[in-house]
């Protein structure tokens, strides 16, 4: 979607998703909040004003044609799969969401942490995931994947605006939990010293989605850190709004 100053305001994923499966991303503009939260601000608990945030997410679900209302997730960089429609929605501590019930909609906020859409190729089930490196180590993507019933070569997967791989530094320690894990995992980070890195989130991803058998894989396109204009990131800004991104199956006519 472009606004009046011929701006992006929403992202799309390029990929070859059913028609069915609908996706889109916030960006940082078209809403209402001011200072470092200007102005699509998502994110309740980061210090913006209730009634702005309110606002912006009655925006985002018009301008993205939500078909409902979207459960905002409590993410903590575990994970927990939130499965929609649920018995009880008291509980929203989760860092993904899954469904294969149409409108119900799979949603994830980030600021540099990179949010994942995944659908099978059936149109049938969707999830959002959130997964910064401490969620990519725990295996978030894995928790995710096994709620599908589809093969993993059903999958397709779009990897949404994060920090890029010349932006995010990390301690040593970070890159021994993921050599650890898998070797091939040493190619994703670059040394600045004997104990900094730079690292690439969107390849430590990858890896762990090829592993688990998916090919089908998109995206992988912006930096948050690097692209003040049109998005927030916790990392350039410290105290910061939120990004959304969402996918659902869309209802019949």
């Amino acid at each position: 979607m472009i606004d009046a100053a011929n701006t992006t305001v929403l992202l799309y994923p390029d990929w070859p998703a059913p028609a069915n499966v609908r996706a889109v991303s916030s960006t940082r503009l078209g809403g209402v909040s001011t200072a470092g939260f200007s102005s699509l601000n998502l994110g309740a608990h980061v210090g913006d004003d209730p009634i702005a945030v309110n606002t912006n997410r009655q925006r985002f679900a018009e301008l993205a044609a939500l078909p409902v209302l979207p459960f905002w997730l409590n993410q903590v960089h575990g994970t927990r799969v939130l499965q929609l429609p649920t018995a009880a929605q008291t509980d929203l501590t989760a860092d993904a969401s899954y469904s294969r019930q149409a409108a119900q909609v799979c949603l994830v906020m980030t600021a540099d942490c990179l949010p994942l859409l995944i659908c099978n190729r059936a149109g049938t089930e969707v999830a959002a995931v959130h997964a910064g490196w401490r969620g990519l180590a725990a295996g978030v993507i894995e928790q995710t994947l096994a709620c599908f019933q589809s093969p993993a070569a059903e999958l397709l997967v779009w990897l949404g605006p994060a920090i890029g791989p010349t932006a995010f530094e990390v301690g040593s320690e970070v890159r021994a939990v993921f050599v650890a894990q898998n070797p091939l995992a040493s190619g994703a980070f670059v040394a600045l010293s004997a104990e900094k890195y730079l690292a690439d989130l969107y390849q430590l991803a990858r890896l762990r989605l090829q592993q688990s058998g998916i090919t089908a894989i998109y995206g992988a396109e912006y930096c948050t850190y690097s692209d003040q204009q049109r998005f927030f990131s916790y990392r350039r800004d410290g105290q910061t709004g939120r990004q959304a991104s969402a996918i659902w199956l869309q209802p019949s006519p």
